[in-house]
């Protein structure tokens, strides 16, 4: 596959005036007019500049080079010796054929183990994010952070491309989480239906309240979608849905260094800002460069512990009072100290859903069986294996 006609070269203006040594643009593989070789990078980024179909968000296409310039100026984190810049993607004549491009780009990329970082757009480019999973024949799980839950009738694919994922034929999604929305801004009715397919939604206060034991949620994805709307308007005020209330920068990183950490996680995106609606000193493109600079440092300090391989852990059965199930099996890493648990699966489930049986969690679910209670956890991903 030629990346050559996929994409633009990075502007050398950004490059160039960038002279300390420490930089994060002087640690990178940059595309600033021929690709380099793909052989030894484990990550990729990719810019969008298209606003196609877009309500109104012109200034979106501007977008992937600020964040960029701001990624370029931070420091030389761990793991920025194997990461390639390969521009930004250039758009086809219609929104299908960037989906198509951006399903295309991100697949090959998967397919060789190296992780697409997409930097811009409009949040519905996440579905060719998504389509790029279509033909790795195997089920995955969405993790979406969002303000808004984007499943509303409308003209416009921003408001919609949740809803594609979910009825897209065929069916690949395994499990959706959702964190982040804010309860004035959407119907009760679409948290109702993902709840009746024992889909994981968090409102922002609940998140707040219990950031560490989302990360679970975070460690069971295998995409991550980022919509920056999700992040308080003073701290990131340059995107078109930008509200008063929402996550702090601070809680925005804390997600991405989670979501870095998460070996299963295979691509990430970064949607919605729009550099005509940010302050003088660029504070919305800093936030975002410093998020996604704690995604890269998570990926740098994954542990190489799957689930699925188990010596590395500790078991723990925990007899339960009930009879089903009568026990719980967890593991705990000897290495990181993170925590799953066991899900029973029967014959004719073992085939398709056998790397999703053992299931992240907390060791608050622990806590929750050794008092003789099945965690809300195991139930869900019961119903959903079985």
């Amino acid at each position: 596959m030629d990346l050559n006609l996929f994409f633009t070269p990075v502007d050398e203006q950004i490059t160039d005036k960038i002279s300390s040594i420490s930089s994060f643009c002087k640690g990178i593989n940059v595309n600033t007019g021929k690709l380099p070789e793909l052989e030894g990078h484990a990550i990729a980024l990719l810019g969008i500049n298209s606003y196609q179909n877009s309500n109104s968000k012109t200034g979106i296409a501007k977008g992937a080079d600020v964040i960029r310039e701001k990624l370029y100026n931070l420091k030389r984190g761990e793991g920025a010796h194997n990461i390639i810049d390969l521009g930004n993607l250039n758009p086809g004549i219609d929104l299908e054929e960037t989906y198509g491009r951006i399903k295309e780009v991100c697949e090959y990329l998967i397919r060789n183990s190296i992780i697409p970082v997409i930097i811009g757009g409009a949040h519905n480019m996440d579905y060719g994010q998504f389509m790029a999973y279509e033909g790795l024949e195997k089920l995955i799980t969405v993790l979406n952070v969002d303000a808004f839950l984007d499943m509303e009738e409308s003209v416009h694919p921003e408001n919609t491309h949740i809803h594609k994922m979910l009825v897209h034929e065929p069916n690949f999604l395994f499990h959706y989480s959702h964190l982040a929305y804010q309860s004035y801004l959407i119907e009760k009715t679409s948290i109702s239906v993902l709840e009746r397919l024992y889909f994981e939604t968090y409102r922002i206060g609940h998140l707040r309240e219990l950031l560490k034991d989302v990360e679970p949620i975070i460690r069971e994805a295998d995409m991550l979608s980022f919509d920056i709307s999700a992040i308080r308007s003073a701290d990131a005020p340059a995107s078109n849905n930008a509200q008063p209330f929402g996550l702090t920068g601070e809680e925005a990183c804390q997600i991405c260094w989670y979501a870095g950490q998460n070996e299963k996680l295979s691509s990430a995106g970064f949607y919605e800002y729009d550099p005509t609606l940010d302050d003088d000193s660029g504070k919305t493109a800093s936030v975002i460069a410093i998020m996604i600079w704690y995604f890269l440092e998570g990926v740098g300090h994954r542990k190489g512990e799957l689930a699925n391989n188990t010596d590395n852990y500790i078991k723990y059965v925990v007899e339960m009072q009930s009879d089903s199930p009568t026990s719980i099996v967890f593991y705990k890493s000897n290495v990181s100290e993170r925590w799953w648990m066991e899900i029973p699966l029967e014959n004719k489930s073992l085939a398709t859903f056998g790397r999703n049986s053992l299931a992240p969690c907390s060791y608050t679910d622990y806590e929750t069986a050794t008092k003789g209670e099945v965690p809300n956890r195991f139930i869900n991903m019961l119903a959903r294996l079985n």
